[in-house]
């Protein structure tokens, strides 16, 4: 990677986000395009989010993925917002020029990975946990493919939000229906910084599919997925295909999904 005067640059917005690989992976494809560009983290506090967006902008920086916890407040910040981040009601990508342009490609990777191991959601019964930015994404592709979904949240009332907006049935406690889920998502944070369990892990049945948002954590979900014969995904790929969707907007290049998975697995020394 060769930076110069011409080199436009990108990145990925959270609070914290030193834990993000998306740097990784994104280098990775724009030096296999051979794009005089780079991508690098900006760690933001929630309080100086307005600023921060708008001194990304004023430096010229093209465009921003959006992580945790700012998709939600970031859609209030943009000067448009495409259907997709509006039925959501939450941005993950930030798309930087005359205007600023938020939009979702949360949901398209969170489908393509997991229909990987899913291939068909009509009809399935699922359990989402968790109620926040990434949880709308969520919702909105499981609805959009005719999935039953039921909807879990410490908080009752953004649950019920959610339902609301998106018609999925909210469960006092994820037990009700564990037993029989065909799909578990966990949107939470929970295994990020701290871990516990959600629910009565034990419930978890052979065959059951468990996937987590998060990656590249060894999270009590997953050893939990795993001991019981579910079959257990992190949020890796999903990360990988929001993420291409991303550079796409940007860029308006086609970038490879084999490079930035290869990037991932030299960087994280794991077979995908």
């Amino acid at each position: 990677m060769k930076i110069s005067g011409k080199t436009t640059l990108y990145g990925v917005v959270g609070y914290p986000v030193s834990h993000s690989l998306s740097p990784v992976f994104q280098n990775r494809v724009f030096e296999h395009l051979g794009l005089n560009a780079v991508y690098v983290p900006f760690e933001v506090k929630p309080e100086d989010l307005k600023t921060a967006l708008e001194g990304l902008k004023a430096l010229g920086i093209k465009g921003v993925n959006v992580t945790i916890p700012h998709k939600e407040k970031v859609l209030e910040l943009v000067d448009y917002a495409d259907e997709h981040a509006k039925n959501i009601g939450a941005v993950n990508t930030v798309k930087f020029g005359e205007r600023t342009e938020g939009y979702n490609t949360d949901w398209m990777g969170f489908l393509k990975s997991l229909k990987e191991i899913l291939p068909e959601l009509k009809g399935k019964r699922v359990l989402v946990l968790g109620a926040g930015g990434s949880a709308r994404a969520v919702l909105y592709a499981l609805k959009r493919e005719g999935a039953q979904v039921f909807l879990w949240n410490r908080t009752k009332e953004k649950a019920k939000l959610l339902s609301q907006i998106f018609g999925v049935d909210v469960v006092e406690s994820p037990e009700e229906v564990v037993p029989n889920t065909d799909l578990i998502v966990n949107t939470t944070s929970v295994g990020l910084t701290e871990d516990y369990m959600l629910f009565d892990y034990s419930l978890i049945r052979e065959g059951q599919v468990v996937f987590e948002l998060l990656y590249n954590r060894q999270t009590l979900l997953k050893e939990w997925a795993e001991k019981r014969g579910a079959i257990y995904s992190d949020g890796l790929k999903m990360l990988v295909y929001q993420g291409l969707e991303s550079f796409r907007l940007w860029t308006g290049c086609e970038p490879s999904p084999k490079v930035a998975l290869q990037a991932l697995s030299e960087h994280l020394k794991l077979t995908l």
